[in-house]
């Protein structure tokens, strides 16, 4: 969520931010409520201090109150009642403006309203050649994926693994959480998949993208589209101590998604589904260290692709194609020649403060200091589905058999993927 004094002190600055991301931002409409909102709590306040002072004379004059001054107390006890009335109904038109709106973009993010204004960081050193045979053919040719299987029990785009396909998607996951967590410092969370209406809001997944999630009715929980939401949650409504700061988790979950907004794309395979496996790498840290993090956080996802022999390129996403909640985002795609395209496997991006102002997390700098908002980044290393498309389309040998990485043949036993 963006400040609202922040707004209100500036408001053409964020009307022009929000531009940038092609938004008509309400921001008229937040002066107006917080004029309003204003204008009440004076209104309060002055009642309020009428009726005590009236209250200590009495108590002063040590008498019983006239009849008159019953009549106006009771009249300004209405009053109250009547503006906090009205207040809350301005608070809540307020927050209820204020939520839907996005993150302000960083001055550096490049302007554009949608990918083709992405900007390419850089390219790693490889081929990016085409053999034409995609991982919807190689696969189910060795007996690794069952398209057919997930669409009798579950519906379109849903898939099986099997054997080792299975294997190697356990296999992935583990060598990145290994290499996070050893080498990198994260701490290891294995979080709830279900979670409660405020810890989506507080991720800004709601009420923004409601139809795009799984919702229990029963329970009223909601199925993460990401652990992203479940690792921004861990400090919510808490204030973290002095000298704590960065605090680096990693967790692997299934991500759920409708996936409503990608209708007609990626039909094909396993590149756009319901459910996927994936593992993410999060981040609370003081805002000067954030765009520092971002960087590293690009790195420790791009040596994941390079020691899978991934060709894979850096791009820096425009105003208009980052996420809701980011200020800034890099996607990290690799090149596979099955399906002779781009594949994104990673999206990082820094949050700046609007996740933690949602969700009340603050931070103290140190003892005695007045609190603060910490800075939130997440990004994947890497998604899983699309990791396990490259390794398949990459290591495709001209006998059918998948070569995998070597860095993999540890967490398999095999190095090799040979047909049934």
């Amino acid at each position: 969520m963006l400040s609202l004094e922040q707004i209100v002190r500036d408001p053409e600055i964020f009307r022009a931010a929000l531009v940038r991301r092609g938004e008509d931002p309400p921001i008229d409409r937040i002066l107006e409520l917080d004029f309003r909102r204003k204008q009440l709590i004076q209104d309060a306040d002055a009642d309020r201090a009428n009726r005590n002072k009236v209250s200590k004379a009495i108590g002063d004059e040590k008498r019983k109150p006239t009849p008159e001054e019953i009549a106006e107390m009771r009249e300004t006890g209405d009053r109250i009642k009547t503006v906090e009335a009205e207040l809350a109904t301005v608070l809540e038109e307020l927050n209820a403006t204020l939520l839907p709106i996005p993150n302000t973009p960083l001055d550096d993010v490049p302007d554009g309203l949608d990918e083709e204004s992405n900007v390419v960081v850089r390219t790693s050193d490889g081929l990016t050649e085409t053999h034409g045979n995609a991982h919807w053919d190689v696969a189910p040719a060795l007996g690794i994926l069952d398209i057919e299987a997930s669409a009798s029990m579950s519906g379109s785009r849903f898939y099986v693994l099997k054997s080792k396909g299975a294997r190697l998607q356990r296999a992935l996951s583990a060598y990145m959480l290994d290499v996070l967590t050893e080498e990198h410092g994260y701490t290891e969370i294995d979080p709830p998949l279900l979670v409660k209406p405020e810890t989506m809001l507080g991720s800004g997944n709601l009420p923004k993208f409601k139809d795009n999630l799984y919702h229990d009715d029963e329970t009223d929980l909601w199925l993460i589209p990401t652990a992203e939401v479940a690792l921004n949650a861990l400090h919510q409504g808490q204030i973290i101590d002095p000298d704590v700061l960065p605090l680096k988790y990693v967790a692997r979950t299934p991500s759920f998604r409708k996936e409503h907004t990608a209708a007609g794309r990626d039909v094909r395979g396993i590149k756009r589904v319901h459910q996927f496996e994936k593992v993410e790498m999060f981040r609370y840290v003081e805002p000067e260290e954030s765009e520092a993090s971002l960087e590293e956080m690009v790195e420790h996802a791009t040596s994941i692709c390079e020691r899978l022999d991934f060709t894979y390129r850096v791009l820096k996403l425009c105003t208009g194609d980052i996420g809701f909640q980011s200020a800034k985002t890099y996607d990290i795609e690799v090149w596979s020649p099955g399906s002779a395209e781009w594949l994104e496997v990673s999206s990082i991006s820094t949050c700046t403060d609007f996740q933690s102002r949602r969700n009340g997390t603050r931070y103290r700098p140190e003892v005695g200091a007045s609190t603060r908002l910490p800075h939130t980044l997440n990004g994947s290393a890497l998604g899983m589905s699309r990791t396990w498309i490259a390794v398949i389309e990459n290591g495709l040998q001209e006998d059918g058999s998948v070569i995998i990485p070597e860095v993999l043949v540890p967490y398999t036993g095999w190095d090799c993927i040979e047909a049934p």
